[in-house]
């Protein structure tokens, strides 16, 4: 999965870069924007609202990825240590330090902060395939600390984990109220990528992405804009590890594992790599496909791999890559 993962991220041209951006386009966001928060508020009176955040979760989750591959065009294969290390500070915050929720995911989220710049700081010294193995091995380091740390409660994780009461007023214990706190969560970061995206910085983000050499020589400081936009996606990643911690109420090593790394490049690869909204599809069908087809066992993962072999041969753009391409709108 690893090689057909870099493969994809190569010879895949994001489908952003293709399509011309204008005053056309960002009406056209806003009302993407606008059909996002209809459904936000309208989706928990039709499905479960538990499936939804944790389809609000990975979808964050996915996008703080995509902003690292898909317009700063760095392949992270250790993104579980950011998302699972918050998720543990943000468990033990809420359960042992009696923290309120947003306390503890903003504890959980400082974390993830921290350990992305220190490890960013080490990853970015390297190119390609060599960056993507030095942030696995970061991220195995980080599963084997929370694999004997006393604090994680080691292969048990940290459970019963209470949801409290937001600034200790309102409780989150009904599953609606939580929802509307995760879907602003969401909302505000999905609002936060797209203005790092379509800033200066991110303008020179792409222009590193598409070619490094001439954008050192204009004078750019690279490798800062590289630990920069590291930096930012591990701390959204937290932000999302942080939050389902609190969700469903436990942290466990599942958070941390590779596969959960293996999982958000199948979502954001899946959805559309570069683009804007295509994590947040490619999380709900590899969510969806998990919870309708649990049924299956194991199976699962094999339906999940065929599902990543046909978008990696038929569409390299990713679902909505396709659908941006046929409307001939950047989404």
């Amino acid at each position: 999965m690893a090689h057909s993962a870099a493969a994809a991220s190569e010879d895949a041209t994001p489908i952003a870069t293709t399509l011309p951006e204008g005053k056309d386009a960002k009406v056209f966001h806003r009302l993407v924007f606008v059909i996002i928060a209809v459904l936000l508020a309208v989706l928990p009176f039709i499905l479960y609202p538990v499936f939804l955040m944790k389809v609000l979760c990975f979808a964050l989750f996915a996008l703080a990825f995509n902003l690292l591959l898909g317009y700063g065009g760095l392949l992270s294969f250790g993104h579980a240590a950011y998302f699972g290390m918050a998720s543990y500070v943000s468990a033990y915050a809420a359960k042992v330090w009696g923290l309120t929720p947003e306390l503890a995911i903003i504890a959980g989220t400082l974390v993830a902060a921290l350990l992305g710049l220190v490890f960013g700081a080490l990853a970015i010294r390297r190119q390609g395939i060599y960056f993507s193995m030095i942030t696995l091995a970061l991220a195995q380091m980080v599963f084997f600390f929370s694999l004997q740390a006393k604090f994680t409660g080691g292969e048990d994780g940290i459970q019963a984990v209470p949801r409290g009461n937001l600034f200790g007023v309102i409780s989150l214990a009904d599953d609606r109220v939580l929802y509307a706190l995760v879907a602003l969560i969401f909302f505000a970061g999905l609002l936060l990528i797209y203005r790092i995206i379509h800033s200066p910085f991110g303008q020179v983000l792409k222009a590193i992405r598409d070619n490094e050499p001439r954008a050192i020589s204009l004078g750019y400081r690279a490798n800062q804009y590289k630990l920069a936009v590291f930096v930012l996606s591990t701390t959204l990643a937290g932000l999302a590890g942080a939050t389902k911690a609190i969700v469903f109420q436990l942290a466990s090593l599942t958070d941390v594992h590779w596969s959960m790394s293996g999982e958000v490049v199948l979502m954001t690869l899946v959805g559309g790599m570069g683009t804007v909204f295509g994590p947040i599809l490619g999380s709900f069908v590899i969510i969806a496909m998990e919870n309708y087809l649990a049924q299956f066992g194991a199976w699962v993962t094999i339906i999940q791999g065929v599902v990543f072999v046909v978008c990696v041969l038929v569409f390299r753009e990713g679902i909505l890559g396709l659908v941006a391409r046929t409307l001939k709108r950047p989404l």
